[in-house]
């Protein structure tokens, strides 16, 4: 199989990041790269070694060098650039959340199937060894419990995409995503959810935190905040082991394992395997194998992630 040439949609920081990760993975390339700054993407080209740069997305997405395309701009921008990628027959791997809304969400969801074209949700956690192992050790038994926090202090700017509701703004679009994705990965789909927070002056929520409910009374305590520091770290719970998953606990290095008939055992991160990684193999390898979703990362499961952060920003607000 050739080289995935990939298009680097935006030129931000996680755009650089990727954009990296993929420029030095085999059997892949980043072919161009496009932003309504053509300058900027003239500089993340060059540092990347693409051939190409533009100064719109509807063009990176039009070039018939690019195999597939990284969506790493704002949330309230994904569809717009996904959907003209899809339209060029363009894989997409899109930066989470999918969308900003849930209707944005399943029309992206919709376009992609009814194209036959590949598309996921960049969840890097899911792709991450230490949370593979914990989601695939059957030495859990059942797990009972999910606890995990994101939370810093970020100066309060109406403008900036984090504060701001037309950039896709808030503590739960923007956090929230990693401890219900822990959640949604370890234990499923909800019956209920319960949430509490506060909003910011610009109307998007600062802070929230809940108790996710799931049959059998098992639950996830989740909790983020725009306004403060956490601990950032998560654990799991089953009846038959525990998991301590150190901070960042959506990209840990570090996973301690303990019961009460074992020894606790540590288990670290090769640096080279990390989750960015993880993902854009996935991609190539969808692509090689002729799949149009993931089995890590299905489609369906961002979609029901789009409705549940909706549901709870519902009652946060």
């Amino acid at each position: 199989m050739k080289d995935l040439a990939w298009g680097i949609a935006a030129t931000g920081g996680i755009a650089r990041t990727v954009g990296a990760v993929i420029a030095a993975e085999p059997g892949m390339r980043v072919a161009a790269v496009g932003s309504r700054d053509v300058t900027r993407a003239r500089e993340l080209a060059g540092a990347l070694g693409a051939e190409s740069a533009y100064g719109s997305y509807a063009e990176l997405c039009a070039d018939p060098a690019v195999d597939a395309v990284y969506v790493a701009t704002p949330h309230a921008q994904h569809l717009e650039v996904a959907e003209a990628a899809i339209a060029n027959g363009k894989a997409v791997l899109c930066e989470k959340p999918l969308a900003a809304s849930v209707a944005d969400t399943e029309r992206m969801v919709r376009l992609a199937r009814e194209a036959g074209i590949f598309l996921m949700e960049a969840m890097w956690m899911r792709f991450n060894p230490l949370i593979r192992r914990v989601a695939t050790d059957p030495r859990f038994g059942e797990i009972r419990s999910v606890h995990a926090s994101f939370g810093f202090s970020s100066p309060y700017d109406p403008a900036h995409r984090l504060w701001a509701p037309e950039l896709g703004g808030g503590a739960l679009l923007d956090l929230g995503i990693y401890p219900f994705g822990l959640a949604q990965l370890l234990l499923g789909r909800p019956e209920r959810l319960a949430m509490t927070g506060s909003l910011a002056p610009s109307g998007v929520d600062a802070e929230a935190a809940g108790v996710l409910v799931y049959p059998g009374g098992r639950r996830a305590l989740v909790e983020v905040s725009l306004r403060g520091a956490f601990p950032n770290s998560a654990y799991v719970v089953g009846t038959g082991m525990r998991a301590d998953i150190q901070a960042p606990f959506w990209a840990p290095e570090r996973l301690v394992l303990s019961g009460p008939s074992m020894e606790p055992e540590i288990h670290e991160l090769d640096p080279a395997d990390n989750g960015y990684a993880g993902e854009v193999r996935e991609v190539r390898e969808a692509l090689a194998e002729g799949r149009t979703e993931s089995a890590v990362m299905p489609l369906d499961e961002s979609v029901a992630m789009a409705r549940l952060l909706a549901d709870a920003r519902q009652q946060v607000s």
